[in-house]
């Protein structure tokens, strides 16, 4: 069983989120990056499991210039069996997928996994347009995949209950929370990982589809404001005329 992980860095949720040049660009000056953690805990963690279970092979690909490469050693240290960059900006989700699609249609995936979001960008778009590239089933935010004979057997949470799907292979899958359980690399892992094979490929032509604009930071938070319990009045006068939920 051939398995494809799609792996992306994000920045560690402890970084001081900054912008340059006009609010054009994000400051990456003391940021450090992390794998994005939707696509490790959850996407590349189940592909090993799957290994494990029906034997196989397990490939990260990262669309990403030679900066990433740390990210992408930390995936191998977990246990995936090589990896495979694009020698490009990831610019947007649509250039990141047909990317990976390019790749992909040439090297024949039984499964391609993703996680169900970037924790940067939330924009939760790679799987789907992928999926559309290469002409192949999707389901999304699963949060649970077994395979079952040539087909997958899935489930997703959805309001109110739990819906069931079954899709045939290849197909392409977003992994969300539940899918399964985060794995710390252990020392042999980061020493094997350094051997691992990381292989660069230059990216297919890919017209750009989107242009960043400029960034803003989100309004600070307003202080919280204490209502005396005994002043009932003040408190629904506030949320009439001010919170304006009445």
């Amino acid at each position: 069983m051939k398995i494809l992980v799609c792996v992306s860095k994000a920045p560690d949720t402890t970084s001081k989120i900054a912008f340059t040049e006009g609010n054009t660009k994000f400051d990456e000056n003391g940021v450090q990056y992390i794998v994005n953690p939707y696509d490790e805990w959850y996407a590349l963690v189940r592909a090993l499991e799957l290994k494990e279970q029906h034997g196989g092979q397990v490939t990260t690909i990262t669309v990403g210039t030679a900066a990433d490469d740390a990210v992408i050693r930390k995936a191998l240290a977990i246990g995936a069996d090589n990896a495979v960059r694009v020698d490009a900006e990831a610019t947007d989700a649509y250039f990141v997928s047909n990317q990976i699609a390019d790749y992909a249609s040439k090297n024949g995936f039984d499964l391609i996994l993703t996680g169900k979001e970037t924790i940067n960008y939330n924009g939760s778009q790679v799987g789907g347009m992928l999926a559309e590239a290469m002409d192949l089933p999707f389901v999304s935010l699963a949060a649970k995949l077994d395979v079952e004979g040539s087909g997958l057997k899935l489930e997703q949470e959805i309001t109110g209950g739990v819906q069931v799907v079954e899709v045939a292979m290849p197909a392409v899958v977003s992994c969300a929370k539940g899918m399964a359980e985060q794995r710390i690399p252990n020392m042999r892992g980061i020493m094997e990982a350094r051997k691992k094979p990381l292989e660069v490929i230059q990216p297919a032509a890919c017209d750009a589809m989107t242009d960043f604009v400029s960034y803003a930071m989100p309004e600070a938070k307003k202080a919280c404001r204490m209502i005396d319990p005994d002043n009932m009045d003040e408190l629904v006068q506030l949320l009439h005329t001010e919170a304006k939920v009445i």
